[in-house]
């Protein structure tokens, strides 16, 4: 893969990586419709059933507190935030493991609509119905699919007609069944091109996979002879696919960080509350040591991820270094995190009951979307011209 150095013009703005007031207030709303709706035994509850998501939790989420619209123009029925915003409510998903499609939808889907020409009626009513939160939307793509540039994304699965008959097969798509509205990169006759299509359209069959992280559902999706709607091509439609990767990359890394702060307050407070010897565990030298590390690992990502949406945010040129480093750090510490609460609980965490293992699934899940480290280190080393050895 070929990649581009920074730019050696002038220097970006310095990162904000504090929380605003707006966003603080996001937070606690989020929060509380978290902790009302999202305890541990609802999820578990949940992953247990047929649905792919808590429906009823994304009406909440999406149209009563207005997180679907978040990246979406007001004039088009959103909020016409940024990816400030939407890192804020990831943060408080992670924390919670929540079964809802926001990464996938307001996000991913979102993004890539903002990349195709949003003045296109076509375009503004899937946005204007994703910022609604009546349509779920997702962009089909395998999960495991890395940010590149245009020209070094991966070459689609699916093949185009000139009349937009879709046929092809995608892999491992996150949310797929639970979308209304598929957005479908394909190889046409002039070229790349990106479709929308509706996932309940004849020719369009979505096979559900069991995957490790079961509050983010996978399928694998099969178009044969499914009719698409041409929202962008060219190097619009390859650029438009780009950018939604590249977000989807930057705020996954807020998911991540929300992971790993949950892992590691609920291991702080087990440890205080468990005795032996007469004395907390938490006292003892050997996990004080081993529970201050992880702070600083989390704190540190903490950086990282808000980096990172500072630049999407921003538009900085920095962008892409800022989502490569923060995906590069933020990963391994979420996982890192989750496997020492489910070490530090003993025999309770091992169990299904207690909710530790669903933030190590969604943290080993996270760990491979949109990207492994190794993935980002590589690209990183290209963005900042650092040859390997």
């Amino acid at each position: 893969m070929t990649t581009e150095t920074r730019s050696a013009t002038a220097p970006a703005p310095d990162p904000d990586l504090l929380y605003s007031e707006d966003e603080d207030a996001l937070r606690d709303a989020v929060r509380a419709l978290l902790t009302d709706r999202c305890d541990p035994a609802t999820v578990l509850a949940a992953i247990e059933s047929d649905t792919p998501y808590d429906a009823s939790l994304w009406r909440s989420l999406a149209t009563e507190i207005g997180t679907a619209g978040l990246l979406v123009p007001e004039k088009l029925g959103g909020a016409g935030a940024s990816a400030r915003e939407a890192a804020v409510v990831l943060e408080e998903l992670g924390r919670a493991v929540a079964p809802v499609p926001y990464l996938t939808s307001a996000v991913i889907a979102v993004t890539a609509l903002l990349g195709a020409d949003h003045e296109d009626a076509e375009v503004a009513g899937a946005l204007t119905a994703l910022a609604a939160g009546t349509t779920v939307g997702a962009l089909a793509v395998p999960l495991t699919t890395a940010p590149a540039g245009p020209a070094d994304l991966p070459e689609p699965s699916v093949r185009a007609t000139a009349d937009g008959t879709l046929t092809g097969r995608v892999t491992s798509v996150a949310d797929a069944a639970a979308a209304d509205l598929l957005l479908v990169p394909a190889q046409g006759p002039d070229g790349p091109a990106l479709f929308a299509v509706e996932a309940a359209a004849d020719g369009v069959r979505t096979e559900r996979v069991t995957p490790l992280d079961l509050t983010r559902p996978l399928a694998h999706l099969t178009l044969d002879g499914a009719r698409g709607r041409l929202l962008a091509g060219g190097d619009r439609a390859r650029e438009a696919v780009a950018r939604a990767l590249l977000a989807g990359a930057g705020l996954l890394a807020s998911e991540q960080l929300g992971v790993a702060e949950w892992c590691l307050a609920e291991t702080v407070r087990h440890t205080a509350e468990r005795t032996q010897f007469g004395r907390p565990v938490g006292s003892f030298q050997a996990l004080k040591h081993r529970m201050a590390a992880l702070w600083l690992d989390v704190a540190s990502a903490r950086a990282a991820a808000r980096n990172a949406a500072d630049a999407l945010a921003t538009g900085s040129p920095d962008a892409p270094v800022a989502v490569a480093v923060a995906q590069a750090y933020c990963a391994p510490v979420a996982v890192r995190a989750a496997e020492a609460c489910i070490q530090l609980h003993g025999g309770i965490g091992m169990t299904w009951e207690h909710p530790a293992h669903l933030f190590l699934k969604r943290a080993k899940t996270d760990e491979l979307a949109l990207g492994t480290p190794g993935r980002h280190r590589e690209t990183l080393a290209g963005l900042v011209d650092l040859g390997a050895p």
